[in-house]
């Protein structure tokens, strides 16, 4: 056992683990976070082929979709500008396994802490 300054208890292998984790956190590059999907969808003119039986849909359309300031903001891609995000999109969800990863071990190690269980 390896003792923090904090007192916690960190084994070799968790802190091994959390060194795995901090490194792979380090090599990651810019991190573009949101969602993407195509979508097809329907205008307002009454007369338009989206409203025809079956309706011939517009688009489509590359979406990309995220919060700002608890608000939703979408931009429209083109397949270009998705192919040249796509690795920061990759990242951001690389970056969020991480983050999982490393709570995840925060709380076996504290669910080892003997001061957590007598709480």
């Amino acid at each position: 056992m390896v003792v923090t300054t904090r007192g916690i208890r960190v084994d070799r292998a968790a802190r091994a683990k959390q060194a795995r984790i901090v490194k792979a956190l380090s090599e990651l590059g810019f991190a573009l976070p949101g969602s993407v999907e195509v979508r097809r969808t329907r205008c307002g003119k009454a007369n338009c082929r989206c409203k025809a039986a079956p309706p011939q849909l517009h688009g489509p359309y590359i979406v990309w979709t995220r919060k700002v300031e608890g608000k939703t903001v979408t931009r429209v891609l083109t397949p270009e500008q998705l192919e040249d995000y796509r690795p920061l999109m990759d990242n951001a969800k690389r970056l969020r396994d991480l983050v999982s990863q490393l709570f995840d071990l925060t709380l076996e190690v504290l669910d080892s802490d003997d001061r957590w269980r007598t709480r």
